[in-house]
Parts: structure tokens; C-alpha cells; sequence
């Protein structure tokens, strides 16, 4: 059997519900099926918050995800996230992913605020609607279970960027310590390019760096996120396929 590849260009940037969006569109994952997912995490209140709904960019079809999670103040540490997770109905794949992702996660932050990982108040990307994008998208990814995954060098700009702690030059500081060994270009334009979430995710599901790979494509889906970036292609193209020789 052939090597499968999961490929992803992602010419505006990333974040944790595009990554969501592809993986769904790809694994064939209906509305019942990512309600499904929630349900495996044992929080009722996300049953059906989450909808990947058809959007465009320009005149061209995409996807994309409307979430509509509920207002959650909850400042959870690593041990509470780390405990969501083992009480799941996620397979123990899923789990063991999922945990190296906030564990990534918390590590960034940790350096960012110069304490120790397991202090950090997951105050934004601890909200229910992060753990959703993490968890779902490492579930989705062990069900597809590519040989490789192989995704693009990154954009980044500059600008800025708001969050909890004020505003900040991007990229915010969580993702520029998550950047650590990933290839990055410039681009033109200004803002928020890549999440904290979608950077972890990467990292956590064993995402290579670099160009297309050999690859017949089988399925093709394009995802677009909640901002759109002047002066750039907009959206990320998700590619499943399997590997063939150049030969």
C-alpha cells in the first residue's frame, strides 16, 4: 500500500479552526460526526457549537468554521486541561496528541511570563472553544492517519496583535517561541498570521517543513479563516493523497 500524505500551503496563515475545517472536510466528517466528537469530550456545553459552513474569498468557495462556544472565564492550568482530556472519549491516540499540543503550548507560554509550565493560566487558549479546536483536530488527524504530513514555510508580518495581556507586536510573543525551527517567510501585509493553536497543533502532529511532495491528489479542499488579509491569497489548501515515484 501506498504512503499516505496529508499536505498543507497556507498562503495567509494559519490558525486552530482552519486546521479544524481541513481535517473535517477531508476525513469526510459530517455535522453529526464532529457533534459526535464534542460528545466524546465529555463537555456538553460545545454539543453543536461547531459548524463548518460553506464561505468565499473573493469569488472563490471555500470552507470555513462558525463556532459559537459558550462564554467560559474559567482560568484553567495544565493539570485541569490534562484531565479533560484523560476523561474523554477520545481514542488513546487522540489523547496522547492532544496532550503534547497543550503541553507544547503551555511550554511557550511558560518562557513568554518566565514561570514554570505548569502555572500557566490558560485563561484564552484554556477556553472552551481552544480545547475544541485542539482536541477535535487531533482526533480528525489520527483518523485520517497520513505517513506524512507535509506543510508549507510560513507567513509572518508585521503589526499587531490584542489579547489578554494588552497589545502586541506580531507575532504575539507565544507564537513567535512556538516558531522556533519553522521555516517563515514575509509577506505584505500587517497582523496576525499564525495562533498559538494552530503553531502547536503543527508541532505536535509531526508536520515536516518544505515543499509539495510527490503526490497523486486524491481529495482537495480549500479553508478559509475568520480574517481576511489585505495584499495576499487568501485561505489554505488541504491536499490527502497518496505518494508516487518521480522515477
Amino acid at each position: 500500500m501506498a504512503d499516505t500524505y496529508l499536505v498543507v500551503r497556507a498562503p495567509s496563515g494559519l490558525s486552530g479552526d482552519m486546521l479544524l475545517t481541513g481535517l473535517a472536510r477531508l476525513s469526510g466528517t459530517d455535522q453529526a460526526g464532529l457533534d459526535a466528537l464534542c460528545g466524546d469530550l465529555g463537555l456538553p456545553q460545545l454539543h453543536g457549537r461547531a459548524r463548518i459552513v460553506p464561505r468565499a474569498v473573493s469569488g472563490i468557495a471555500g470552507w470555513g468554521l462558525e463556532s459559537e462556544p459558550p462564554h467560559d472565564h474559567a482560568h484553567r492550568h495544565l493539570p485541569d486541561i490534562e484531565r479533560i482530556i484523560e476523561e474523554s472519549a477520545l481514542t488513546p491516540r487522540a489523547k496522547e496528541l492532544s496532550r503534547a499540543a497543550f503541553a507544547l503550548l503551555a511550554q511557550a507560554e511558560a518562557s513568554v511570563h518566565g514561570i514554570d509550565a505548569s502555572h500557566v493560566h490558560f485563561h484564552e487558549v484554556g477556553a472552551l472553544d481552544s480545547i475544541m479546536d485542539v482536541c477535535l483536530s487531533c482526533a480528525l488527524f489520527d483518523r485520517l492517519s497520513p505517513s506524512r504530513f507535509v506543510c508549507g514555510p510560513l507567513p509572518v508580518c508585521d503589526g499587531t496583535v490584542r489579547c489578554a495581556h494588552g497589545l502586541l507586536s506580531a507575532p504575539a510573543p507565544a507564537s513567535l517561541k512556538l516558531l522556533e525551527g519553522v521555516p517563515v517567510y514575509g509577506i505584505d501585509s500587517s497582523g496576525e498570521t499564525l495562533t498559538p493553536t494552530a503553531l502547536t497543533l503543527l508541532k505536535a502532529l509531526g508536520a515536516q517543513f518544505g515543499p509539495w511532495p510527490p503526490v497523486v491528489v486524491e481529495r482537495q479542499e480549500r479553508v478559509y479563516g475568520s480574517r481576511v488579509l489585505p495584499g495576499v491569497p487568501n485561505g489554505a489548501v488541504f491536499v490527502w493523497g497518496s505518494a508516487h515515484s518521480l522515477a
